[in-house]
């Protein structure tokens, strides 16, 4: 009798050695084989029959498989070929051609994509590799500005500093330009059990609602710039941080200042909104743009 539904460990060390995959713990792929597991991450996205769903890395389909189950249309993005020539089949045969009808792959790499086929996607589901899940993550926000929520797995250690607030100790760059795109909150963990192979850490799962940044005539970019130089050196005073990027400490008090934050403070303590004001007070001393 042919087996349907989620794959459980079995099917999944079956399609791998039939595609002679060997995932490596170094490029970051687990393959989740607990269909549990698999169901929990799809209860907590809080996707819909209403969704279109982006996710990236699905590897050899455990959690496409789940998406598929309650999203009316699924999209993923597979950057190793026999993965993503596999993955129709694998839908096909464990949930039927309907299914497969309602999945497109993409064989590219995720952070490379800069348009998608079909509906615009509502919602992203991904297990991110530990060694580019910031990245990617970031890339996402930027690029693909139509989806509103998400849940993504990352390693434990890159979800508490997704979601670190201001003045916490994990509290860095990654948290800082989550807060420009959105709200992010940890709500749960998985055990490295239901990987394969077994990483050496726990995971985390990360849910994600978008919102407006802050309003602020800076670019972007300009805000990214004054964040990435304050915690380049994050035990620095703003001051002497930021005076590479603006020019001199003199000038980088001033514009601190203007900002209403105390040039002796250090990054890990500023708000997204904060360091936006600094970003646009350092545009109205300096017009031109980056120095």
């Amino acid at each position: 009798m042919p087996e349907t539904g989620l794959l459980g460990p079995s099917s999944i060390r079956r399609i791998a050695a039939e595609l002679d995959l060997k995932p490596t713990k170094q490029r970051g792929q687990n393959v989740v084989i607990d269909p549990n597991t698999v169901r929990r991450i799809v209860s907590l996205s809080g996707v819909t029959g209403d969704d279109v769903v982006l996710e990236i890395g699905p590897g050899l389909g455990s959690l496409t498989l789940g998406l598929l189950e309650v999203a009316r249309a699924v999209t993923v993005v597979e950057i190793e070929d026999r993965l993503a020539d596999r993955l129709p089949q694998t839908v096909t045969d464990r949930l039927g051609s309907s299914a497969a009808d309602r999945m497109a792959v993409v064989n590219a790499d995720a952070m490379r994509i800069h348009e998608l086929p079909g509906e615009v996607a509502t919602a992203v589901v991904a297990n991110l590799p530990y060694n580019i899940s910031v990245p990617v993550l970031l890339h996402l926000l930027a690029r693909f500005p139509g989806w509103s929520k998400a849940l993504v797995m990352v390693q434990l250690e890159v979800a508490d500093r997704l979601v670190a607030p201001p003045g916490n100790k994990t509290y860095g760059v990654p948290s800082a330009k989550m807060a420009w795109y959105a709200s992010a909150k940890k709500v749960g963990t998985v055990s490295p059990k239901v990987f394969w192979p077994v990483p050496n850490v726990e995971s985390g799962l990360v849910r994600i609602e978008r919102r407006d940044p802050p309003v602020t005539d800076a670019p972007r970019e300009k805000v990214f710039a004054v964040i990435d130089a304050a915690f380049g050196q994050r035990r620095k005073m703003l001051r002497a941080a930021l005076a590479p990027l603006i020019g001199s400490a003199a000038a980088s008090s001033q514009i601190i200042e203007e900002a209403g934050v105390d040039p002796q403070a250090r990054g890990e303590v500023l708000d997204i909104n904060q360091f936006a004001a600094v970003a646009s007070a350092w545009m109205t001393a300096s017009p031109d743009g980056l120095r």
